[in-house]
């Protein structure tokens, strides 16, 4: 299932890879209970530029970043690498907008997040 017809992972996967990343980040620093966390993340943006196909079985790396914190939304950067390539196969980036799980409005980034999240932002330099 992981290699579509053309015997590469298919554009849609990549953005399952995105949120993963984040995701397993947002749990290991115990900030994210998917199952019973009462402010939860909702994707409304995403993108992804395409460089190198992905393969299985190859072994695929992430790294995300964050480029914009906002009051209520957060914007990751995350790139995927191939086996041990030095360039990323892809880069892209989506936006999560934080929402209390029982009535889907929108909430402040909770604090416990919001210092994780400063913990791997970055500002752009520009020459």
């Amino acid at each position: 299932m992981d290699n579509d017809i053309y015997g590469h992972v298919n554009n849609v996967v990549y953005y399952s890879y995105f949120d993963t990343a984040v995701n397993q980040y947002l749990i290991e620093a115990g900030v994210l209970d998917i199952h019973h966390g009462e402010v939860v993340g909702f994707v409304v943006d995403s993108g992804c530029s395409y460089f190198a196909p992905l393969a299985f079985p190859d072994v695929v790396h992430a790294g995300i970043r964050v480029s914009k914190l906002g009051n209520s939304s957060v914007r990751y950067e995350i790139a995927l690498y191939r086996n041990n390539d030095p360039l990323p196969a892809a880069a892209g980036h989506f936006v999560h907008v934080y929402v209390e799980r029982a009535s889907n409005r929108t909430v402040p980034i909770p604090d416990v997040v919001r210092k994780v999240l400063e913990s791997i932002i970055t500002t752009a330099v520009v020459k």
